[in-house]
């Protein structure tokens, strides 16, 4: 059985933006804490942060488009510049003395941003007992318990 090449030329790649806002300040993640990204083909996907934190998701379209943009210290790259130069053209008097001023600690620092890529959605997550009323290590009252 042979595949269609040509089907895997037409896939379109999506970017959506995760936003925490939401949560920000009532939990602490932790930067290298593990996640579970799940039904994302639903309309409220589930965020599972490490092996307790449970986030419910709820797509926003965005009006037009939202870039996103990498940034870069100016003073970081032109010393990345002056080094990589400075290694193809050897060690010389000549090149020491031109590249000895381009990063100067005294200078404001400027920013190169670049363009990465661009979305049309934005999935914003709050915790999962605010959906359902219930703590997060809280269980559903039992009704065989009533008084």
């Amino acid at each position: 059985m042979e595949i269609d090449k040509t089907s895997f030329d037409h896939i379109m790649e999506e970017y959506i933006l995760l936003d925490l806002d939401a949560v920000y300040g009532q939990v602490a993640i932790p930067p290298d804490e593990a996640f579970i990204l799940s039904k994302l083909d639903t309309m409220n996907p589930v965020l599972t942060i490490g092996n307790n934190l449970k986030l419910i998701g709820e797509y926003e379209e965005t009006i037009g488009t939202c870039l996103i943009f990498s940034e870069k210290v100016l003073n970081v790259i032109l010393a990345e510049k002056a080094l990589s130069s400075h290694e193809e053209t050897g060690s010389t008097e000549a090149n020491n003395s031109k590249n000895d001023g381009i990063v100067d600690p005294n200078t404001g620092s400027s920013k190169h941003i670049r363009p990465v890529t661009s979305l049309h959605k934005i999935l914003k997550f709050r915790l999962l007992s605010e959906v359902d009323g219930l703590g997060s290590t809280e269980k559903p009252p039992d009704p065989t318990m009533e008084n």
